[in-house]
């Protein structure tokens, strides 16, 4: 039986690049050599063409209408007019929008509340039970891919694969790794209120470690998660706006570990054919992270010019995570934070369109991150296109940094993240232009959901054929005032 964890070889170079993390997809090889895992269910999956919709293309623009036609699950055909199949569904898509379904390359579906009391008195079964609510709410909002950044693990990886629960395409990281008492190994719960980690994550059988106690035990920690299944290696390469109090009144994020400690904790992952993604806060550990071999900074809040120019040397992609630094810096001015809190979490907004500009003038990819770890914010994970756009990008550099760029940085942009021949179809229907992308902080903003080619929300013009009996699909109620073509206008199938 051939070991999962083999190393490939040494570690990789510049002709040998790390691969990204594999996804379920159909297909044959993937990005850096992935041998793509088969389609999930593509058994009864139905053909259908959707007729004279208005598409994203690869600019991050919608044209004038055209047909889409999809056969098992993979887009066949685009173009104005195509003609006739007998054997195929036409799905009436006059006045709706089509784009590739959203890549949330940043959020935590397993966490649900910041209550400090709630935590401590969930069971472990309870908070995992949650996450099918929170990984079907993302599903249902547009999101069909999804990069979990610490607390799900391989079985609920698994468990989506297998169809036992509804939602998106899913990565892990299983848990983040961090320096013993620093960010990562306790969080901020409630007003002033430091925890342990446990509180966050709870000890299970399995579950790797978290913490290192000395440095030179980064790579085995590296080995711990990779055991466990992890796609992703996430290291803690700073500390965090709220990781503790400032030590002798200092303000910056702190380094736990040393560029070289980085380097070779990548390069142990990259033994494993894995990539890593780094959070790191501030100019100077952003630089030192993508130096060290990320393949992706979570946050990047207040990076400057040169760690920007880092970055996009080495292509390493930004997940910035804007939504939950206005959630916090919404709670600055509750009283509910104790100074410190206060004034680092107003300069982290107030950089925000900084660090997004910096990024965007050094040619940085931006990928699409909600941070979303809270019941109220599963789900809404698509407002963060438009606070992208609020902070600087125009609005089809949103669009490409929720769809086209978040799969490629995970490994499957030849086959996932945009609307064109030959890709699977992961996409969603709008039932207006999205424009200025104030719409994505609606929950209803998005009507219809398709996973590989099959409608896991489905639109009211979506006709019977394509929603079998017993599916576990939901439909989107009819939005005011829209128009629901008669019947035989929805649907057409001609006899053979």
């Amino acid at each position: 039986m051939n070991d999962p964890l083999a190393p490939s070889g040494g570690p990789p170079g510049p002709d040998r690049p790390v691969p990204p993390a594999p996804w379920p997809t159909r297909g044959a090889a993937g990005d850096g050599g992935q041998v793509a895992q088969p389609e999930r269910r593509t058994a009864g999956l139905a053909d259908f063409t959707l007729r004279e919709a208005h598409v994203l293309d690869r600019r991050g623009r919608f044209g004038a209408p055209v047909d889409v036609a999809v056969r098992a699950g993979v887009i066949q055909a685009i173009g104005p007019g195509l003609a006739l199949d007998r054997s195929a569904v036409d799905v009436d898509a006059r006045g709706l929008w089509l784009m590739p379904g959203v890549v949330d390359c940043h959020a935590h579906v397993t966490q649900s509340t910041y209550d400090p009391l709630e935590l401590m008195t969930t069971p472990l079964s309870g908070r995992y039970l949650a996450s099918a609510g929170a990984l079907r709410a993302a599903v249902h909002a547009g999101v069909t891919g999804l990069r979990d950044a610490g607390g799900a693990d391989a079985g609920l990886r698994d468990a989506l694969f297998a169809g036992v629960v509804p939602g998106p395409r899913l990565t892990v990281c299983v848990v983040p790794l961090s320096r013993t008492g620093r960010h990562g190994d306790g969080a901020l719960l409630g007003p002033g209120l430091e925890s342990a980690q446990e509180v966050l994550g709870p000890e299970y059988p399995g579950r790797p470690a978290h913490t290192v106690t000395a440095a030179g035990d980064l790579p085995t920690a590296v080995r711990g998660v990779l055991r466990a299944g992890a796609d992703w290696v996430l290291i803690h390469a700073s500390g965090g706006v709220l990781s503790a109090p400032p030590v002798r009144g200092g303000s910056a994020p702190d380094l736990p570990f040393t560029r070289a400690q980085l380097t070779e904790a990548v390069a142990e992952a990259a033994r494993y054919r894995r990539p890593v993604m780094m959070h790191a806060l501030g100019d100077r550990a952003v630089e030192t992270a993508a130096a060290a071999g990320a393949r992706s900074i979570e946050h990047g809040i207040g990076l400057g010019e040169r760690a920007g120019a880092a970055m996009a040397a080495r292509g390493v992609t930004l997940v910035p995570t804007l939504s939950a630094y206005l959630d916090l810096a919404a709670l600055a001015g509750t009283g509910v934070l104790p100074g410190w809190a206060v004034e680092r979490a107003e300069a982290t907004a107030a950089a925000l369109a900084e660090t997004i500009a910096v990024a965007r003038a050094a040619g940085v990819s931006i990928a699409l991150g909600s941070d979303a770890r809270h019941h109220s914010r599963h789900g809404g994970n698509l407002a963060e296109i438009t606070h992208l756009r609020r902070a600087g990008l125009t609005p089809p550099e949103a669009l490409l940094a929720a769809t086209a760029n978040g799969a490629r940085l995970c490994g499957v942009g030849d086959r996932l993240g945009r609307i064109e021949t030959g890709y699977v179809l992961d996409a969603i229907l709008l039932d207006e232009d999205p424009a200025d992308l104030e719409l994505f902080t609606r929950p209803d903003a998005v009507r219809g959901v398709f996973v590989g080619g099959r409608a896991v929300l489905a639109h009211p013009r979506l006709p019977a054929e394509l929603v079998p009996p017993g599916s576990p699909v939901w439909s989107a109620a009819p939005a005011a005032g829209a128009r629901t073509p008669a019947a035989g206008q929805t649907s057409h199938r001609t006899s053979p």
